[in-house]
C-alpha cells in the first residue's frame, strides 16, 4: 500500500505546470471544514498542451488505473489522448490515490470554474480549489451521503464566521 502524500502529488502537478482545480474534500478543507480523504480529486482544462502536462506529471507519478481489473482495460492514464476523450479516472499514483474527473454533476464549465476558484496551501504548495458556490453545487448534485454531511458542515462553518 502506498502512502498518502498530497504534497507531493499538488508539486508535481504545480511543477509540470497543470492548469487544474481541486474539488472534492481537499476543497472542502481549504474553505474551512478539516475533515479526513483519502485521495485527491480534480479537474483540468482539457486543451491539448494541458494534457500534455498533465501526462508528464501522471508519468511522474507512475499512475494506473484503480479498482478490480483495471490493469485488463488496456487504458493508458498518462496517454494525453485517452487523458482528453472526457473520461473520468480514478488512479493509484506512487503518492496516493487521484482521482480526474470530467463528468461532474452541477459542475460549470472549466473557464467558470476557474474565474471563482481560490488559492489555498497544501504542504506548502498552492492549491487552486473550486470556489465555495461552485463546491456547494456539485456536492448538492452528486447527493451522496459524505457530499451531504460537508455541505452542512460547510454552511454550519460559514454561518458561524464573523461579518
Amino acid at each position: 500500500m502506498t502512502s498518502f502524500d498530497p504534497a507531493r502529488i499538488f508539486e508535481t502537478l504545480d511543477r509540470h505546470c497543470v492548469d487544474y482545480l481541486t474539488i472534492g474534500g481537499w476543497a472542502v478543507i481549504a474553505h474551512g471544514y478539516v475533515r479526513a480523504t483519502a485521495d485527491i480529486d480534480f479537474v483540468a482544462r482539457l486543451d491539448e498542451d494541458n494534457m500534455n502536462r498533465l501526462a508528464a506529471a501522471l508519468t511522474e507519478l507512475d499512475a494506473r488505473l484503480r479498482g478490480i481489473d483495471a490493469d485488463k482495460l488496456n487504458i493508458d492514464p498518462t496517454d494525453p489522448e485517452v487523458l482528453s476523450s472526457g473520461a473520468s479516472f480514478t488512479m493509484d499514483t506512487v503518492a496516493g490515490p487521484l482521482d480526474f474527473l470530467n463528468d461532474v454533476p452541477g459542475a460549470a464549465d472549466y473557464d467558470e470554474l476557474k474565474s471563482r476558484a481560490r488559492e489555498a496551501k497544501a504542504g506548502g504548495v498552492s492549491v487552486w480549489v473550486v470556489g465555495y458556490e461552485d463546491l456547494i453545487s456539485m456536492k448538492e448534485a452528486s447527493g451522496r451521503e459524505q457530499d451531504l454531511l460537508d455541505i452542512h458542515q460547510l454552511q454550519d462553518k460559514n454561518s458561524s464566521q464573523p461579518e
